[in-house]
């Protein structure tokens, strides 16, 4: 149980923290942030498929989603990223993290598409860029998007990076992720396969934030240390290229 007044932490997250989590598959990954946090109150956990679908889809759905409700997640079924900055319960939110684990938008022509096929990877960006440009409205002034995303080939030919920047987003940090950092987390495939997981590999979680204008270099600065605290001495080579390089 958590002990009121004192934060709770899980690797990126904290109790403290407004949290949304995006496209869940059989939200594993919510009931390890709310086992972690004791409450999750904080948190809203969202899938693209119907109660029913998540049922029939996955073993652990409902037990899971069970437990969110009973630690005092919102969960919400339905919500599609591309419009969920004007969903009628999300809308007037802002949020500390929005959290997006491995976006795939399915397949142009079933389990026979190519992952490096080109038309494949477009179909792939339109799902990122419509989340980018959705998430962003609705983070806090400081809040921050996490994107788990493998970053070998064909997946890194995504340039997750490249489409956040479209969107007026920007790299925090890049940081490698082991889904042993959150016990009980199965990742799953989806499509046609959804009960089953699918091997990680070499991924990371990308963090971005939305650029903060300022009449200077050094109140930028000063604004990003108060915003990230002891976690701006790893964003260092980020914090330093928008230092020399200001955007205007």
């Amino acid at each position: 149980m958590e002990v009121f007044g004192f934060e709770k932490r899980i690797k990126h997250y904290t109790s403290y923290q407004t949290i949304l989590l995006v496209r869940e598959g059989d939200f594993s990954f919510a009931v390890a942030l709310a086992r972690a946090f004791g409450s999750s109150t904080k948190m809203i956990a969202t899938s693209l498929d119907t109660r029913e679908s998540l049922r029939e889809k996955y073993s652990k759905a409902m037990s899971n989603v069970m437990e969110l409700e009973n630690r005092g997640c919102r969960v919400l079924h339905e919500v599609d990223v591309h419009r969920m900055s004007q969903h009628p319960f999300l809308s007037c939110i802002r949020f500390d993290r929005i959290i997006y684990n491995f976006p795939h938008a399915g397949y142009l022509h079933g389990q026979s598409s190519s992952e490096h096929n080109q038309s494949q990877i477009w179909f792939h960006q339109d799902l990122v860029r419509g989340f980018f440009k959705n998430a962003r409205e609705m983070l806090t002034e400081i809040g921050e998007i996490h994107v788990t995303h493998k970053t070998t080939y064909p997946f890194s030919r995504w340039e997750i990076v490249k489409l956040a920047e479209e969107d007026g987003l920007y790299l925090l940090q890049e940081e490698k992720f082991s889904k042993w950092d959150y016990p009980g987390y199965e990742n799953k495939r989806g499509a046609g396969l959804c009960d089953q997981t699918f091997p990680v590999g070499e991924c990371s979680t990308f963090k971005f934030g939305k650029l903060l204008y300022h009449s200077t270099p050094s109140s930028y600065y000063i604004d990003l240390v108060r915003a990230y605290g002891q976690d701006s001495r790893n964003n260092g080579p980020y914090m330093h290229h928008w230092l020399i390089h200001p955007m205007g």
